[in-house]
């Protein structure tokens, strides 16, 4: 730092120097210096171990800053705090145990435990309902499992399954699994609401039913739970918009509430491990009675007789069969687990009875009586439904990684834990109580035999209040955790802002609460209230979740199957093929619960999904759909590139040429719209402009150039890719891009090049530039289109009607019979008719031409009217010879021209170098008027030249004829087509100026008096064939 403080120090007193000296020194130096001091004081500020670096240092970071913004990092949910509360001080992060395995198991743990996990026992038996509880539990082990390593291949954000979907097939893929998810919460939230309604209702105050007695009549049971359902989420929608710091404090009474009520349970079967008398059933032959008084359950008792024989007229079954009075739980000592071993599945309607005769399930008469039915019919996949959302909740870890000391470590612990024993503990619930509880007491649903009583309830230990109590408390506390979930992933969906109708949703309110997510949410779970019955909510919410876990699955298999570079999970014990068997799990089960409620919900994701990708903001996230797009374009690339196509798989991948003019604009915005209509939306498009300059020094204006280029692309929907070229020359640079774009198979075969309307015009090379851009083309083996009058060529959003004329005079593949067609498959040509035209020479049959003309089209699968032009050899006309002449001259007048353009240089040059011999000070002397006279001698002498030489060159003459007659032909029968295909002549082989420019003139004398014209040329192989 010394040596630059004295260099400092020693420019300064230059300065100095100067200034008193009174001497000017040079401004170029001065910039130079203060540029050299800026720049030393920049370094000032760098550490003198990277001044190596310091270029590098003024666009990128430090690595040092680049690791603490990583270290920083947060991207998480806001958890739901309570707006009025003072800022918590700086809590200690969450282990596994707080964080991942206690929320888990509050989760997972729910109403069906205590509700319905008996009455899938008893429906199922022993080991078909082990089998359901074991499935259920699997699906939930493998998709944690997924998700442990999805979790720990970086930091995953809260939001559960949406997050990381999201992130690892792409916004389409999460946004559908989001808002599934969010309706999965939703309805969840639904059916703990109804829940707890039917354990008050059902269990603990059936005198407030305001339907009658729910008991006889089903209907009013689930009109009763609709209205104190509805009640009850307005008061639980009020809690979540007030005090969400009551609902955060719940959760942890409603933990213990479950934890305790389990334990409760276990205590109670093995106190009961010989049975109580608290239970007793009344049966009549093998059928299960309800709301028969166990004092009354006899035949001589007069409460049966008036039920079964009104008007002395006794039931059949009543007088043929005995009743009994049966113990309902029996306990682990009884043996009853081996009469329950075997399913007792039934259809609606069916009586709840002992074994499958028919003579016991079936209810002959009209009258129902005391016997309890099957309110549903029950099969084997219908219960995996009902019991699925008992296993769901594993998401709850994951949900709070932003809050873990360490969530790569914690999230797959806590959660395969929490899973492991909650499955031992519904495992081996399945077995206790088909080993405590009597076969008909666990099929009775809602406990209608034992007055209304729940079965749970009376196993425990010490008292039935526990369970009730427990079980309603822990209920609601689940429902409160749903929807306080649900609005705020809804809002984390809206904010990501790729489902751009959720917009409005994605605002809080001044307090910071999600308030629209919330009265959606609540309008969504009242529709899942008035549903009524648990048993329809919970399959419909299980289709949302199984869906969820799929795609879970999916992600982790595709990442893995991938190999991606950044899939690094910090979790170990996972495979593929394990996501695999989620994923088939998940469908599975999906497709066999319920087909409907299958359909809906991927109906629902399907749609998500395509408003997403058409209207969804893009998003690139690194996902693996990505990446498994690169994969398959690889693959296909590779297999593309063993040899050339078949012809019948030939099809048009087009290279746009477009030249931008001064502001970078292209010329000709309808090239766009011709391209998107020759593909119909279809194929590969690559749109390419070239400027002329140094790369190094208009860098930025290529990136400008490229952007506009795609905004053109964009708005006439030209599906494909485009690039900007820089190079030295225009010529050379579309040559490089001829040559060298594409990629494999996936090369481009066909250029389309605008017509150079100003090739005319003095000092202009557009035309040479044209022609060698044409024999490039043509030594690529690649067909060429040069559409002429572009501007009059229709949009794409425009129907047009008329004839499209082809004119086809030479074969060069068949591109011209082919272009027509792919042109009406877009709907601005849709309504052309195709009109062909040949040219028969006189020594050809006419007629025979025409008939094998319509064969091959016929052949072609190809419909249009065919004419054959006879054009007889006429003679030479004066007009030809004229216009010839008129070529000529002209190409004669710009040799001269440009000689004189190259003397005026050499004096430029010479007078020049003359005035720089010459001291400032001292006279200044000029050849121009010298110049002026040499040019004015030049331009006589060309002109006489014009003069004396009057005969035009035969081979020209040839060529002109041919122009101006097929001309007259093709604007004598095509003047008001739509469009005009023709075949374009080839360029000649001389690379001379004036064979160049003559060629120039006989595409114009060829296309003269035509409006929209579009010249095509073959690349040497047959595009089209009458082959299937």
């Amino acid at each position: 730092m010394q040596s630059n403080s004295a260099k400092d120090d020693s420019d300064e007193m230059e300065i100095i120097s100067s200034e008193h000296n009174g001497t000017v020194h040079d401004t170029k130096n001065e910039d130079s210096g203060d540029i050299h001091r800026a720049e030393e004081n920049q370094k000032s500020n760098i550490d003198p171990n990277l001044y190596l670096y310091d270029d590098d240092l003024a666009t990128r970071p430090h690595i040092s800053t680049f690791i603490s913004s990583i270290a920083n990092y947060e991207n998480t949910i806001p958890a739901a705090t309570d707006p009025d509360a003072k800022p918590p001080a700086p809590s200690a992060r969450m282990g596994t145990l707080i964080g991942v395995f206690l929320p888990c198991i509050q989760n997972i743990f729910g109403v069906i435990l205590f509700i319905r996990l008996t009455w899938v026992v008893g429906t199922a038996g022993a080991i078909c309902g082990f089998l359901i509880v074991l499935t259920c539990c699997c699906v939930t082990m493998l998709t944690a499992i997924s998700m442990s390593a999805i979790a720990t291949n970086g930091v995953v954000p809260a939001g559960g399954s949406y997050f990381m979907i999201s992130r690892s097939l792409g916004p389409e893929f999460g946004g559908a699994v989001g808002m599934l998810f969010y309706t999965g919460t939703t309805l969840a939230a639904a059916m703990y609401i109804v829940g707890a309604v039917e354990i008050v209702l059902t269990y603990m105050a059936p005198w407030a039913s305001i339907f009658g007695d729910f008991t006889k009549d089903a209907d009013a049971m689930y009109n009763n739970f609709r209205v104190y359902g509805t009640v009850l989420l307005i008061f639980m929608g009020l809690i979540v918009f007030v005090g969400v710091k009551f609902v955060n404090k719940f959760a942890t009474v409603a933990l213990a509430c479950v934890i305790l009520s389990i334990i409760a349970v276990y205590v109670g079967i093995f106190d009961n491990i010989h049975g109580n008398e608290k239970l007793y059933m009344c049966v009549l032959g093998k059928r299960l009675l309800k709301d028969i008084p166990i004092d009354n359950c006899t035949k001589d008792d007069s409460f049966m007789r008036d039920i079964y024989c009104p008007n002395n007229r006794c039931d059949d079954y009543y007088l043929n069969n005995n009743v009994s009075k049966v113990k309902g739980i029996k306990g682990l000592a009884s043996g009853v687990f081996y009469d329950n071993i075997f399913p007792s599945f039934l259809e609606k309607g069916q009586l709840i009875s002992y074994g499958h005769r028919s003579i016991d399930i079936e209810n002959i008469g009209n009258e129902s009586y005391n016997q309890i039915m099957a309110d549903i019919t029950t099969t084997f996949t219908l219960l995996i439904g009902i019991f699925f959302p008992s296993v769901t909740g594993i998401m709850a870890g994951s949900n709070r990684s932003g809050d873990l000391a360490d969530a790569q470590k914690s999230i797959p612990i806590g959660t395969i834990c929490a899973i492991l024993t909650t499955s031992t503990v519904y495992l081996s619930s399945v077995l206790f109580f088909a080993g405590t509880v009597d076969n008909l007491l666990l099929r009775d649903k809602f406990g209608q035999s034992i007055g209304g009583k729940l079965v749970v309830a009376n196993i425990a230990w010490p008292n039935q209040w526990v369970i009730l109590i427990g079980s309603f408390l822990s209920t609601l506390g689940a429902g409160l955790q749903s929807l306080t979930g649900a609005p705020r992933l809804l809002q984390a969906i809206a904010r990501d802002e790729i489902i751009p109708f959720l917009a409005p949703f994605a605002k809080s309110s001044k307090r910071g609460e999600p308030t629209r997510a919330l009265l959606l949410t609540i309008v969504i779970c009242h529709c899942g209230i008035l549903l009524g019955n648990v048993d329809l909510l919970a399959p419909l919410l299980s289709m949302f979740f199984l869906m969820c876990y799929g795609f879970v699955n999916l992600a982790c298999a595709v990442q893995t199957l991938l190999r991606t570079p950044n899939w690094r999970p910090r979790f170990k014990f996972y495979h593929w093929s394990l996501s695999l068997i989620g994923l088939t799990l998940c469908i599975s089960v999906m497709i066999m619960t319920s087909w409907y409620f299958a359909l809906l919900a991927m109906g629902m994701a399907v749609v998500i999904y395509k408003y997403i990708e058409y209207h969804g903001a893009e998003k690139e996230w690194g996902d693996g759909i990505r990446g498994m797009a690169l994969t398959a374009a690889r693959f296909s690339l590779l297999r593309l590139e063993e040899g050339p196509p078949h012809t019948k798989n030939w099809r048009p991948q087009i290279l746009v040429l477009s030249k931008l003019n001064d502001n970078l604009l292209p010329k000709y915005r309808k090239i766009f719209s011709f391209a998107t209509q020759l593909k119909a939306g279809k194929g590969l498009t690559i749109c390419v402009s070239v400027l002329k300059g140094d790369h190094t020094k208009i860098a930025n204006k290529a990136v400008d150039a490229k952007s506009t280029l795609r905004k053109y692309m964009t708005d006439e929907k030209v599906k494909g890719f485009c690039d900007i070229l820089v190079a030295q020359q225009i010529g050379e640079g579309l040559s490089s891009v001829i040559q060298t774009i594409g990629l494999g198979g996936m090369k481009p075969n066909t250029v389309i090049i605008g017509w150079p309307y100003s090739w005319r015009q003095e000092g202009r090379n557009s035309w040479r530039t044209f022609i060698q851009t044409v024999r490039t083309v043509a030594a690529c083996h690649m067909a060429l289109m040069v559409p002429k009058g572009i501007n009059f060529y229709p949009e794409s959003n425009h129907k047009i009607g008329g004839n499209i004329d082809i004119w086809w005079i030479v074969h060069d593949g068949g591109l011209l019979m082919l272009l027509p067609f792919l042109l009406k498959q877009h709907r601005t040509w849709r309504n052309c008719k195709l009109r062909i035209f040949t040219v028969a020479q006189i020594e050809d049959n006419s007629i025979q031409m025409k008939k094998d003309l319509k064969t091959f089209l016929y052949h072609l699968r190809i419909e249009a009217d065919v004419e054959v032009v006879e054009m007889n050899n006429s003679d030479i006309s004066a007009y030809t010879y004229e216009r010839t002449l008129m070529m000529e001259q002209r190409n004669q007048m710009l040799r001269a021209l440009g000689l004189n353009k190259k003397e005026n240089s050499k004096v430029e040059s010479h007078n020049d170098e003359k005035r720089n011999s010459i001291d400032s000070d001292g006279p200044e002397e000029t050849d121009a008027p010298e110049a002026t006279s040499k040019k004015d001698e030049s331009a006589e002498k060309a002109d006489s030249k014009f003069k004396s030489n009057v005969k035009p060159d035969e081979f020209n003459v040839r060529r002109m004829h041919t122009a101006i007659k097929l001309n007259e032909v093709i604007v004598e029968k095509s003047q008001d087509a739509q469009l005009v295909i023709m075949n374009l002549p080839g360029p000649p082989r001389e690379v001379k100026a004036e064979r160049e420019s003559n060629y120039m003139e006989f595409l114009e004398v060829l296309t003269e008096g035509l409006e929209k014209v579009l010249m095509v040329r073959g690349g040497g192989r047959e595009v089209i064939t009458i082959y299937s």
